[in-house]
């Protein structure tokens, strides 16, 4: 690097990331016309650029930061633990944070799951996830069912393992060659619903398509993998809980396992602090990230049931599970998700959302009844809503032209295709939730109007 570009001032920021920096699910060449935002600092639900400019970060950054930025709490823990210990190799060594986290998270399971695997990140928990299950039938002498089920439209992150059992065109079709193909089955997206039907008629008519294949391959099969209740980066596609019930009854059958992918619908997002809780099932493995550390750290887990676990343990160490990385259940990020933790019961955060939610969901009625907004929809601390086009040319830019313009409004919103979505932060008081819903039906017509 040279020294005239060490000396580069801090306010030409944007120049030196778009020099520099390769920013991921974008198309850089975008940002020769859409603005990048050179941020300062966080306080709270707020984001702020360098020249004092701010935003509400209405989709939690990715949906990570459920209790804001600069949180006072989760500063603190992360203080005090830099101060102890900030790293120490998870393999022939173990430390507080990882055995408190991995013992709480199993308690708020009953302990029908435990045995958490740490990694750092989403797609890293499911890539775990199929490998175990994979390993596990293989260690039970059923070395032929190698094969996975995933819903149509499905997303389960960017490694190979991932896009194997992701079913979204633009994120899988690059690396197509590479993968191995899953099996695709219905979605119990409530859109899909025929004239007469409920939402619940739609996943027990997906649960029925889902039995065609088992009867089919089971024998073959090893897991099938679901996010449950929201399908997220599909287009927040939102299902009822009866499908949860139907699948679980179905893999105990066909001896499959379940995969729940709960890496943004996990941590009280859909309304309880795991999704599966409302269908009243567990699955076989359940993945959690993204919001599990307060979005201060990578972090991710897998947990799973106690006979699985045990199908690994044992003398011959080709029979245990191998994969790992460095940074495998770091401290610090242990310690930010135990704080975490900790606000979910000080401030009873699942009750506290229902409030929230309530009053977010009546302040966007008035959008919700806009005649260019269809599937109004809303699961706990997730709500969406499709745009309505005739317009060919307005539809395929819809996205970044609305990105655009609620930066104007003080607003990160960043609508996947046509759908707008609102992932807010655990945290707004009633003059945010009423400001939030007032901006995005502003961007939302002033969009609409220039397409």
């Amino acid at each position: 690097m040279t020294d005239a570009v060490n000396k580069t001032p801090d306010n030409d920021l944007v120049a030196r990331s778009l020099r520099s920096v390769w920013h991921p699910c974008t198309q850089m060449q975008h940002h020769e016309t859409l603005p990048l935002i050179p941020v300062s600092h966080g306080r709270g639900a707020w984001l702020y650029d360098t020249d004092g400019q701010r935003y509400l970060d209405a989709i939690s950054s990715w949906w990570v930061n459920m209790f804001g930025h600069a949180n006072p709490r989760i500063n603190s823990a992360l203080r005090s633990q830099l101060d102890m210990l900030e790293h120490a190799m998870l393999a022939g060594f173990t430390h507080e944070p990882v055995v408190q986290l991995s013992e709480q998270l199993a308690a708020r399971t009953n302990h029908a799951l435990g045995h958490c695997f740490y990694a750092s990140d989403g797609a890293s928990a499911v890539e775990i996830a199929l490998k175990m299950s994979f390993h596990s039938w293989r260690n039970n002498g059923l070395s032929d069912k190698r094969e996975f089920v995933c819903l149509k439209g499905s997303y389960h992150g960017e490694t190979i393992g991932a896009l194997a059992v992701t079913d979204v065109p633009i994120f899988r079709d690059a690396y197509d060659a590479m993968l191995q193909h899953a099996h695709v089955v219905m979605s119990p997206d409530a859109r899909a619903a025929r004239d007469g039907e409920t939402a619940a008629d739609v996943a027990r008519r997906a649960a029925a398509a889902l039995e065609t294949l088992l009867q089919e391959r089971s024998k073959h099969i090893a897991a099938l993998i679901v996010e449950p209740l929201v399908q997220c980066a599909t287009g927040m596609a939102m299902y009822d809980p009866v499908y949860l019930q139907e699948v679980r009854a179905l893999c105990d059958k066909y001896q499959v396992h379940l995969i729940a992918d709960e890496i943004a619908v996990g941590c009280g997002r859909t309304g309880t602090f795991f999704a599966c809780e409302q269908a009243a099932i567990w699955p076989d493995f359940l993945c959690l990230s993204k919001g599990i550390s307060g979005g201060y750290l990578p972090l991710s887990l897998v947990m799973t049931r106690d006979d699985i676990y045990q199908s690994f343990y044992h003398g011959d160490v080709t029979r245990g599970f191998l994969h790992s990385h460095s940074y495998t259940g770091n401290p610090l990020a242990c310690r930010a998700a135990l704080a975490t933790l900790a606000i979910f019961e000080e401030d009873d955060v699942i009750n506290a959302n229902r409030q929230r939610a309530a009053r977010l969901t009546q302040a966007l009625a008035p959008l919700a009844a806009h005649p260019q907004v269809s599937n109004f929809r809303q699961r706990g601390m997730i709500w969406a809503f499709d745009a309505v086009t005739d317009n060919a040319e307005a539809a395929a830019t819809f996205s970044r032209r609305f990105f655009t313009t609620a930066l104007e409004h003080e607003l990160l919103l960043r609508p996947i295709g046509s759908t707008v979505y609102l992932m807010p932060p655990y945290i707004l008081n009633n003059e945010e939730i009423d400001g939030l819903a007032a901006r995005t039906q502003t961007v939302f017509e002033k969009v609409m109007a220039r397409g």
